[in-house]
């Protein structure tokens, strides 16, 4: 599929199981949708839009275009929602089971898939393993999921920046960019344009001093056009608090997720029991990824395949975390294969497992 479909949208607000209000982006084209809902949940410190980058073709444009009727969930971690110190327990609790609710609500139907990503991907599978979701029967979910596994300096930063930076902010951003505020984000923020010459975009340097180790960390510059990294990143990442930091080192100290908080409903290890979902799940890792390391999906594809045969592995090549969905040429390398998995007929592809 190449090109942009003509579509419209509407936003369906939804209530959280703890009342917080988020919302729900419909994206449809002229044709009423003539296949299942899909559900796309983004990560942390974005929103929604990430998904819809100014590329040939986005994800979304690629499903709409195959007559899905396709379903953007901005939970609490959105950067169009106030920011909020969340943790992924409250959206595996809170967010997740109440949107895919709304989702079946909406469009009446029984049975739903899901494209999800980083902390949308942690926070959902959380939800997928407690049985929260038992609506979805395809789960397609990009670099993470049960198993965070990251760089050698990520896991130094997670130990030993985050305590520190705690006593001073709350949240880290980078939207900072060029105009921090003063005080101790205005001294990261100079700290970070000195270490990283990769580029000239500030806002792309914060991003992966945020969240992971490289140069840059969550995407490989030749995989981006020139709108997405210059005019468009920029304005596409802002502030995610230090709550989130602390539940993942403690994650990636156990190995895997763990809880951060107690909350009804949820385990407090989500490897010590098998998974209450018979949702078939699609792993998907970029070979370069320097937030979350390929072995992460690798682990989490193996821990689901000794409950059931029917996933599958896929690893990336060329690719790293977010260029996944907004490379320049996703449309051609990643999306056909996302395609191949929602209707499950994948052809075998370089680096599956």
């Amino acid at each position: 599929m190449h090109g942009r479909p003509a579509t419209h949208e509407r936003v369906v607000p939804f209530t959280a199981g703890d009342g917080k209000n988020l919302r729900l982006v419909n994206v449809r084209g002229h044709a009423p949708p003539a296949k299942a809902p899909v559900l796309l949940v983004h990560g942390a410190g974005v929103r929604s839009k990430v998904f819809r980058a100014p590329v040939p073709a986005s994800v979304v444009d690629m499903l709409v275009s195959q007559g899905y009727d396709v379903w953007l969930e901005d939970w609490r971690a959105s950067i169009d929602l106030p920011p909020n110190p969340w943790t992924l327990d409250q959206a595996a609790g809170y967010d997740h089971p109440a949107a895919v609710r709304k989702v079946v609500e909406e469009t009446g139907a029984d049975r739903i898939k899901a494209i999800i990503h980083c902390q949308g991907s942690t926070s959902f599978m959380m939800s997928a393993c407690a049985g929260l979701v038992p609506q979805v029967d395809t789960i397609i979910t990009n670099a993470v999921s049960l198993h965070p596994i990251v760089p050698r300096w990520s896991r130094a930063k997670l130990r030993y920046a985050v305590p520190v930076t705690r006593r001073f902010l709350s949240y880290l951003d980078p939207s900072w960019g060029d105009h921090p505020p003063p005080g101790a984000a205005a001294l990261i923020t100079q700290l970070v344009k000195a270490a990283h010459a990769e580029c000239g975009s500030t806002v792309c340097k914060l991003v992966s001093f945020t969240y992971g180790s490289g140069f840059p960390a969550l995407w490989r510059h030749e995989n981006l056009g020139a709108a997405t990294h210059d005019l468009w990143i920029p304005h596409e990442f802002g502030p995610v608090p230090l709550t989130f930091f602390r539940q993942m080192d403690k994650c990636v100290r156990s190995g895997h997720l763990v809880s951060y908080e107690h909350i009804d409903g949820l385990p407090d290890d989500y490897t010590a029991q098998e998974p209450r979902t018979d949702a078939r799940i699609v792993f998907l890792a970029g070979e370069l990824n320097r937030c979350f390391l390929p072995e992460s999906q690798r682990r989490s594809y193996d821990f689901f395949s000794r409950f059931a045969p029917h996933h599958s592995l896929h690893l990336l090549c060329g690719y790293s975390h977010l260029d996944v969905f907004f490379g320049e040429r996703a449309h051609r390398d990643v999306f056909p294969l996302i395609i191949e998995e929602l209707a499950g007929t994948p052809a075998r592809h370089r680096g599956d497992r």
